[in-house]
C-alpha cells in the first residue's frame, strides 16, 4: 500500500512539473509573437518616373551620369524612400511620348517628372500641337495615378528658330504647369544651354558636368515635393 502511494505521489509531481514547463513555453511563445507583430512593416519604396528624351537619358554619357541618377544619389544620401526611374529615350517627341507612356504606367508612379518638347521645338512643330500632346500625357498619368505629384520641366528653343516661335514655345510649359497644378522647373537647361564647355561636341547634349547642373535645377523643385 505504501509503495503504491509513493508511486502515485511521484506521478502527480511529474505531471505538475510537466504542466508548469508547458505553461512557461506557451507564455514565452505568446510574448515573442507579440513582439514580432509589434514590429513595423518596412515602408514601401515610392517611384519617381523621369519621362523624357535624350536629356533625361543622358545621351553620350554613362547612365550613372544622367541627372535622374544624380538625383537618386542625392535621395539616398538623405535617406529618402524613393527610387528614380530613368525613362528617357533619345529622339523622343511629345507625340512619341504620348504613345509610349501607357506602357510605363504599368508600374506604380508616385512622382512624375515630364521632360519633353525639345525635339518638337528643333523640328519646328507648332507649339499648340506640342502642348496638346503634353496635356494628353499628363491626363493619362492623372487617370492612372490621381495621387501622383507632377513636375514639368520647362524648355526653350534657340533664337535661330525665330523670335515669335521661341516665345510661343517657351510659354506652353508654364501654361501646362498652371493649368494642371504641376510644380515647374522654369528651364531645365538653365546655366547649361549655349555654354560650350558644358555641352558635348554636338552643342546640344550636356556633358557630365552639365548634367550635374541639370540635376540641381530639377532638385531645387523636386526636394519640396519629396
Amino acid at each position: 500500500m505504501y509503495k503504491h502511494s509513493f508511486m502515485f505521489l511521484l506521478l502527480v509531481v511529474w505531471w505538475c512539473v510537466g504542466c508548469s514547463g508547458k505553461g512557461e513555453t506557451s507564455q514565452e511563445t505568446g510574448t515573442a509573437t507579440a513582439q514580432e507583430t509589434g514590429k513595423k512593416a518596412p515602408t514601401p519604396m515610392k517611384n519617381i518616373l523621369f519621362f523624357g528624351n535624350s536629356l533625361t537619358a543622358g545621351y553620350g554619357l554613362n547612365p550613372s551620369e544622367s541627372f535622374p541618377s544624380l538625383i537618386q544619389k542625392k535621395i539616398d544620401s538623405l535617406g529618402l524612400n524613393y527610387k528614380a526611374i530613368n525613362a528617357g529615350l533619345s529622339g523622343e517627341t511629345s507625340a512619341g511620348g504620348k504613345n509610349r507612356i501607357d506602357w510605363l504606367l504599368r508600374q506604380p508612379v508616385d512622382v512624375f517628372v515630364l521632360e519633353l518638347g525639345a525635339n518638337d521645338g528643333l523640328r519646328g512643330i507648332p507649339p499648340s500641337e506640342t502642348k496638346k500632346n503634353l496635356q494628353a500625357i499628363v491626363d493619362k498619368v492623372r487617370a492612372k495615378y490621381p495621387e501622383a505629384k507632377l513636375v514639368m520641366a520647362g524648355m526653350e528653343v534657340p533664337p535661330s528658330m525665330g523670335g515669335k516661335y521661341a516665345g510661343e514655345f517657351r510659354v506652353i510649359f508654364r501654361e501646362l504647369a498652371n493649368e494642371n497644378n504641376m510644380a515647374l522647373v522654369p528651364f531645365l537647361l538653365e546655366g547649361v544651354g549655349g555654354v560650350q564647355s558644358l555641352n558635348q561636341q554636338d552643342g546640344v547634349h550636356p556633358t557630365a558636368e552639365g548634367q550635374k547642373i541639370l540635376a540641381n535645377n530639377v532638385w531645387q523643385v523636386l526636394k519640396g515635393i519629396l
